[in-house]
């Protein structure tokens, strides 16, 4: 039961997390006004921590999605 409270919680943060993200160009982030602006080179810190914790919450759910299919083989 928590598991599942676990991956539903990390679901939304995880989505969250993914549109908080600035588009690098290209693609459907141009057809709502991603490509209109400059970019300045480098990514600032707020950026690299944003992709850090984006990562390790993606991990943390890819974890929660491994144990709960181990519980459902179990039966438990």
């Amino acid at each position: 039961m928590g598991f599942s409270i676990a991956l539903i919680v990390f679901s939304l943060l995880l989505m969250l997390l993914v549109l908080m993200h600035k588009g690098k160009g290209g693609g459907l982030s141009d057809m709502f006004g991603g490509g209109m602006q400059s970019s300045v080179g480098g990514s600032s810190v707020a950026e690299r921590n944003l992709d850090r914790i984006t990562v390790v919450l993606g991990l943390l759910w890819f974890a929660c999605i491994v144990v709960l299919g181990l519980l459902m083989k179990l039966d438990i």
